[in-house]
This record gives structure tokens, sequence and C-alpha cells, in this order.
């Protein structure tokens, strides 16, 4: 395995100079996001398909570093009503086309979250037993069969028009896809160019327990990223794990994004690292610092101590 960073934690730093901090740190890999929420501080994709002297200004950057897009990010809600959906299915329909033109091979996205039905103007995300009430197997129904399948399938044969071999989508909340059960529901819907971006932070922060998930995602983790998250005592065993307070409240949350090693220890990270290796994986790991409990420098630099300790090479 090898060690790549999501790079937008250096959203303040120009391209260049972003690059120079990531060799610092000793990392060759860069995941960066091309579309969707983020608004993308270092990759302008519109610029980019429009001019090829931008592009090739782009690329060399990342040569004259030794620097290697490991995945393009564009992690969103296409499946969204109105026009957020239109909004983010353009910008992954747009990261697609990038990708293809820097010669990347995967995509890392989230499957996007549909309304309840068509006359919807939000997402929703069912959670609840669909026993009662007795609307919510049409719901479900709705989502998977008219909406969230058919934009899938299109999707992917854009996808494959422009080389792209994997697709790696992340088990988050709010998500149409957020655990090993729906991911293989997609997957087994549109094909194996779908497979899971493990993010264990998301999974952890849910209950369950990202080891075991392992096992039975083998052969369809297709991306990792390096996140924890901590349960916050005291707290969670009052409230439970259903958090929607902001991510800035730390102090009063059930749960936390946190450095890596700052919720699960080191030895945890040993064990989760070498069930992937065992299972197969042994692609690149996307560190993803999202700890504001500390600043992005504390950050960053405990997350990177604590993978290289527990990598598996």
């Amino acid at each position: 395995m090898k060690l790549a960073l999501c790079t937008d934690v250096l959203a303040d730093l120009p391209f260049p100079e972003m690059l120079d901090k990531v060799k610092n740190y000793g990392i060759s890999g860069v995941e960066m996001t091309a579309g969707g929420w983020s608004p993308c501080p270092h990759v302008k994709t519109e610029e980019l398909l429009a001019s090829a002297d931008k592009l090739a200004r782009f690329r060399a950057e990342l040569h004259q570093r030794d620097i290697e897009i490991v995945a393009l990010n564009c992690s969103g809600n296409p499946l969204a009503p109105g026009v957020l959906g239109e909004k983010h299915t353009r910008s992954s329909y747009q990261a697609i086309e990038l990708a293809g033109k820097l010669g990347v091979k995967k995509i890392v996205m989230m499957s996007g979250l549909p309304g309840g039905g068509p006359e919807d103007k939000v997402p929703n995300w069912i959670t609840s037993t669909v026993s009662w009430p007795d609307y919510m197997p049409g719901v479900i129904d709705y989502q998977w069969n008219e909406v969230a399948i058919p934009w899938w399938k299109t999707f992917v044969a854009h996808a494959k028009q422009h080389g792209i071999e994997k697709i790696a989508i992340e088990e988050f909340p709010s998500q149409l896809v957020y655990n090993p059960a729906t991911l293989l529901r997609l997957r087994n819907a549109v094909g194996d160019m779908i497979g899971m971006n493990l993010d264990p932070s998301h999974l952890i922060a849910m209950g369950a327990d990202p080891i075991a998930a392992v096992r039975k995602l083998e052969g369809a983790i297709y991306h990792v990223h390096g996140k924890d998250a901590r349960i916050e005592r005291g707290l969670a065993d009052i409230d439970g794990l259903m958090e929607y307070q902001p991510v800035t409240a730390t102090k009063s949350r059930t749960w936390n994004y946190v450095a890596v090693g700052c919720g699960q220890d080191l030895q945890w990270w040993k064990e989760f690292f070498s069930v992937l290796r065992m299972t197969g994986y042994d692609g690149y790991v996307s560190l993803e610092m999202e700890d504001l409990t500390m600043s992005v420098e504390a950050g960053l630099q405990t997350s990177i101590d604590a993978l290289n300790m527990t990598m598996s090479r």
C-alpha cells in the first residue's frame, strides 16, 4: 500500500505550492477534487477541458515533482431533485472527461440520493424500517429502480468511453449507498466497474465495524480513505449515534472525525490494513484530514505518522 493525500485540506495553497507541501510530507500520490460539492481549489475542470495549454501546464507541475494523481474525486449528489442534481451530474460527467485526458483510471464519488418521489424537492434518506409507515417501500423502489440504477448505468457507459476502469463510491451517510449492503446492491445492478471507496470513519460513526466490512467486500474495494472517527464517551451513551449538529460543535457531538489514531488505536489500524491486504487490496490509502479539534498541520502530521506505522506495505 502507498500513502496519498486528499488535497482539499491544503485549499489555501496555490497548486504548485500545494504539490511542494505534499512532497515535503514524503507523499507522491494525490486525490484531488474535480467536481461535486467541493470548490475544487486545485483542479479547474472546465478550464482544463477547454485549454490544451492549461492542461499541459497542469500535467507538467505534477511531472516535475514525480507526483501521481491516484484518483479524481467528484463527490456530490447527482441524483438530487432539481438544480443541484443537474449541477452535480454535469460536473460528474466533466470529471470523467478530464480523467480521460489525464490518464487517470479511477474516480471517487458518492452514490447520490434522490427525493422520495417525483414531486420531492429535497433528497430523502430512509433509515427506518420499511414496515411502517406503509409508504416506505414505494419510496425505496422509486429511489433505486426509477432514479439511481438508470442514472448509474448511463454514467458507467460514459466512463467506459473515456477509459475509466474503476468508480469507487464512498459509503457516506445521507446517500443511497451508505454501507456494504447498499454498495453491493448498486454493483450487482450496474456492474463491476462500481466498487467501494472504503472510508472507515463513516462506518465507525454509524456503529459498524470496518474490519468486518472489509471481509464482506472482498474484491469490491477499489479505494481507501485513511480517516478516523471517535465515538465520544458519555455523550453517545446517552444520545446514540444519530447526530445532526454541525461538525464544528466538536465538544457536544456524540462522535467526531479525528486524526488517524485519535479514535481507533494503532493496533486497530494495523489489523484493518492487515485484513485489507489479506483480502486483496494493495492500492493507495488517501489521507483525508478533517479533525477540527487540532490545527491542520498537527492533524496531518499525526495522521501521516499513524498511517506510516500501520499500513501494510
